[in-house]
């Protein structure tokens, strides 16, 4: 702790238990005060709304769906409280919303570290205080991948899911697709939703997303890479 000024008030939000426990003993023996510990992303806001802390330190991926929901919260939670001081630990670059995080509030107070490269404890704590203090720490690694991902909107999408834009840029409907790849037209239906909200596609556009993404496939893809 800082001579002189008062601890650091934390919300810290991780699934894993081992791992919480661990890092709620890690930050309360370097100063910091843990107000609440929680499991996932409702329990976040929850515990923000009653504790009101000075920074938020959140894992993404949570339950029910353990994809994104810690940092959709995080998100959430900038939005609702532009002065929250927010860390994101992660084991990858979840591109969709992480851009959205180091936006958020002018980049002031935000951290974005990767699980697997924090290897120093005290350099860990010290990019804590710096968040909390109004600074930005963001891993090099995940500022190259979200810069290649600007160069390149496809880049988020897994393997599957560029199968499925490709067939939708081939003019096919959900229930073709689902025949072609021998899945369930649901199936191809969230493959559809999780395509246009990695491409930044708004639920809010009037405009036909489903061209919109069909767009940004074919100017991104060569011509010999296309499916046939």
């Amino acid at each position: 702790m800082h001579a002189g000024r008062p601890p650091i008030r934390v919300v810290l939000a991780e699934d894993g238990v081992l791992l919480r426990e661990g890092l709620a003993g890690l930050l309360a023996r370097f100063g910091f005060e843990v107000v609440a510990a929680v499991g996932d992303a409702d329990a976040l806001r929850a515990a923000v709304a009653e504790h009101v802390p000075d920074l938020v330190v959140t894992d993404i991926r949570m339950p029910p769906g353990f994809t994104d929901e810690g940092l959709r919260a995080a998100v959430d939670l900038r939005r609702a409280h532009p002065g929250l001081a927010v860390v994101a630990l992660s084991q990858y670059v979840q591109h969709a919303y992480a851009t959205d995080l180091l936006d958020s509030g002018d980049g002031r107070g935000i951290g974005y570290l990767l699980k697997d490269r924090v290897v120093d404890v005290e350099d860990f704590v010290t990019a804590l205080r710096q968040v909390a203090d109004g600074g930005t720490v963001v891993d090099p690694q995940v500022v190259r991948r979200l810069l290649r991902r600007q160069s390149d909107p496809l880049a988020t999408l897994s393997t599957r899911e560029r199968e499925v834009l490709a067939s939708v840029a081939e003019g096919h409907s959900n229930a073709a697709i689902a025949r072609l790849l021998v899945v369930s037209e649901a199936a191809v239906g969230k493959h559809v939703g999780n395509i246009l909200a990695k491409l930044g596609l708004p639920p809010d556009d009037h405009t036909n997303r489903r061209v919109l993404a069909v767009l940004t496939y074919l100017r991104n893809t060569p011509t010999d890479q296309r499916a046939h």
